[in-house]
């Protein structure tokens, strides 16, 4: 009976470890391995899925944070990212440097919230963005909008002097851009590069002391992703699970096919970029009950667009034996 057991114990630490070694775990909070560390604030899509934000990522090196999209949910999931993970440099207050790889609104509707938060949590400076074509004009529109929040806010009387929030924190300087390093400082060199989408589009590489990590924004796959990851750290990819594709009307699978990565292809890619992590995030799926019915059958079972990341890992691992993950809202790489 003894040796059973003594047997069993070993069998269970065998499995442990092997299952570890084929899916790479997230950090644990606090974990300071690493001077620069990824963070997934969000890994969602258009799909309003609770349990996934906007397309937000956050590069931190040592204490200081730079964040790439802002979609929806984003500060929220900053906050939690402080709370729950030790990365306090996530905290709204701490965020001073946005990169946005492209204008949709998926990517973009947090960035109200990022503008007017961050000020009154705090941050003692203006936001510095850097986008494609279209970010100044959207930066102004919003702070237009916001107008008689603003004015409010900074009146002799407002709520936001009276917490001793800076009077020039709400402003927000943006860079409109073009391939090549578009911004650097004793921490970071960001080089930007163009990727091919429905619009401007731009992926990013980060480089640091320790690592460099390069992230796709939405993008069919290019060249240009190769080059800049070329080994890289982390590579942070979009995907689209060839499971949903042959489920959805030719429109949407013509849209995929010209501004958009499938599984397939990404593994191609990461097989030439070869990445010591592939991070998978940006794909789309309908949870059980959250498909358009536009795009279901009148028979169709509520859960008929779902693809699970076990399919997804299938569809990944089968073409690609390189390290990866399918990010969640919150890991930290």
């Amino acid at each position: 009976m003894k040796l059973t057991r003594i047997m069993c114990l070993a069998a269970s630490m065998l499995v442990a470890i092997t299952a570890k070694s084929q899916q790479p775990a997230s950090q644990a909070p606090g974990d300071r391995s690493t001077r620069t560390r990824v963070v997934l604030l969000g890994t969602g899509t258009p799909v309003p899925d609770p349990d996934r934000s906007g397309p937000a990522t956050l590069v931190v090196v040592d204490e200081r944070a730079y964040l790439v999209d802002f979609g929806p949910g984003v500060v929220r999931r900053a906050e939690a990212a402080a709370l729950t993970r030790g990365i306090t440099a996530a905290r709204p207050g701490n965020l001073r440097v946005a990169f946005v790889t492209h204008l949709h609104s998926d990517h973009t509707a947090g960035y109200s919230d990022l503008i007017l938060t961050r000020w009154t949590s705090g941050r003692a400076v203006p936001l510095e963005v850097y986008g494609p074509p279209g970010l100044q004009s959207m930066t102004e529109h919003i702070l237009q909008a916001y107008r008689v929040d603003i004015e409010t806010r900074l009146n002799p009387e407002g709520p936001t002097r009276e917490i001793g929030c800076s009077p020039d924190a709400w402003k927000v300087n943006a860079h409109e851009i073009k391939a090549g390093v578009i911004y650097k400082d004793e921490k970071v060199t960001v080089t930007a590069f163009a990727t091919k989408h429905a619009m401007d589009c731009y992926g990013y590489r980060f480089e640091t002391l320790d690592r460099t990590t390069v992230i796709s924004g939405d993008t069919n796959p290019v060249e240009a992703t190769i080059n800049a990851c070329n080994g890289c750290d982390v590579l942070i990819h979009e995907a689209q699970p060839l499971e949903l594709q042959t489920k959805m009307p030719e429109s949407v699978q013509s849209v995929v096919a010209k501004y958009h990565t499938t599984t397939a292809q990404l593994a191609e890619l990461a097989n030439k970029a070869k990445p010591k992590l592939l991070v998978i995030y940006h794909t789309i799926t309908f949870p059980p009950g959250m498909a358009p019915p536009r795009l279901l059958s009148p028979d169709a079972a509520a859960d008929a667009l779902y693809v699970s990341p076990e399919m997804l890992q299938k569809e990944i691992s089968s073409r690609y034996s390189g390290k990866f993950v399918i990010g969640k809202d919150l890991d930290v790489y």
